[in-house]
């Protein structure tokens, strides 16, 4: 008889002990699932912008390269034969750095990537010497070119959950590049 009276009491220990495991496992879970999506918001980071500096150093040798064939809207020329080595480097480097943005990157991130590097091929063509030497074309390209980066941060910066608004486009070339005025 003296074990029914204790049933009550047992039955709640039990049932608390089973309440406290089970709240603990699921906060232990929860903040296991918040440690690996910052680890991956930090590394999706990382790639992201590694992908975009090597993308920009890309672009800062097709612009010296268009400088040397004589387009205004860019400096600093650079020699032909060194540029376009230099060139190529820069592409082997982009599409390493790609592989890593195709791993980890979101669906839009990745597609606004693609028509970055897309926009810059093009642009490189210019550069290179392999599209007609128009300064009209030129501008253009480059304006593509400004636009599909100004796309490519905005969808890196919703997969990061950035939650401020993307900064106000560079809009490529500069008013001031070509001589017009600013306002």
């Amino acid at each position: 008889m003296a074990f029914l009276d204790q049933m009550p009491t047992l039955i709640g220990v039990v049932v608390g002990s089973v309440g406290s495991y089970t709240a603990a496992a699921l906060m232990e879970r929860n903040r296991w699932r918040r440690g690996r999506a910052e680890r991956w918001d930090e590394k999706r980071f990382e790639i992201y912008t590694a992908y975009a500096n090597t993308l920009k150093a890309q672009i800062r040798i097709a612009q010296r390269l268009g400088a040397a064939r004589g387009f205004r809207t860019v400096l600093d020329p650079i020699d032909l034969d060194d540029g376009m080595r230099l060139l190529a480097d820069a592409e082997s480097k982009r599409s390493a750095e790609w592989e890593s943005v195709l791993l980890i990157g979101d669906a839009d991130t990745v597609k606004a990537a693609r028509a970055w590097h897309e926009s810059v091929w093009n642009y490189e063509l210019y550069a290179r010497g392999r599209q007609a030497d128009s300064e009209e074309d030129w501008v253009h390209a480059e304006s593509q070119m400004s636009q599909a980066r100004d796309e490519f941060y905005a969808c890196a910066r919703r997969d990061l959950s950035i939650p401020c608004p993307t900064p106000p486009s560079g809009n490529w070339p500069r008013h001031w590049q070509d001589g017009a005025s600013p306002h």
